[in-house]
């Protein structure tokens, strides 16, 4: 399999599930800017959304958006144990959370990322620091579904080095810091990391 990715968006978050499954993929970087690959093809023709992830199956079919990602990347490794059988309430907590930062959470930084007009940009933050204050207060046990890392967690530790880089007082959070630092100690997070730009967290 291949993953489209570029490095700091959250592609990183199929690439960090991967590699806690131990599932081998080959990696093609993406310009997002010009939406074209390292040897200069359109990325557009491989994922007409024009966005990371995209991930290439062994038959050539082309699956994108992180959330399904994430789960079909887990789901062929079930001995790895990142997500809840398929059928209990734990598999449906954890795709509630993926909708959650999918949808809730990840979508508030876009104002953010394209230097948007000011006022958009401070109701952005206001609703992104009410959205942290609930995730803080679901990291008690470590990770969003208790004491063990699940692919929900990828998608957060990938939201919260946003939430950093935008200088946000991570100080309000430390449950959130304490997961970050405790995400960026996973030796798969650091290969991860290092397979994308050459450095671990």
């Amino acid at each position: 399999m291949k993953l489209f990715y570029s490095p700091g968006a959250c592609s990183l978050s199929p690439h960090i599930v991967a590699r806690e499954a131990d599932i081998d993929l080959d990696l093609c970087k993406v310009d997002l800017e010009t939406h074209t690959l390292e040897n200069g093809d359109d990325f557009r023709k491989i994922n007409p959304k024009g966005y990371v992830p995209a991930l290439q199956l062994d038959g050539g079919e082309i699956l994108t958006e992180g959330a399904a990602i994430v789960q079909f990347l887990a789901e062929q490794k079930p001995d790895a144990n990142l997500v809840p059988p398929v059928g209990t309430l734990a598999h449906y907590r954890l795709l509630e959370w993926l909708n959650f930062l999918s949808a809730e959470v990840h979508e508030l930084f876009k104002p953010l990322f394209a230097n948007g007009p000011e006022e958009e940009q401070q109701h952005a933050r206001e609703n992104l620091i009410r959205r942290f204050d609930y995730i803080e207060r679901h990291l008690e046990k470590g990770y969003l579904m208790g004491e063990d890392f699940t692919v929900p967690d990828a998608y957060l530790y990938v939201l919260s080095t946003w939430l950093e880089s935008m200088q946000f007082d991570m100080s309000r959070w430390p449950r959130l810091q304490a997961f970050k630092k405790r995400m960026a100690e996973r030796p798969e997070v650091q290969r991860a990391l290092e397979e994308e730009n050459g450095k671990s967290a």
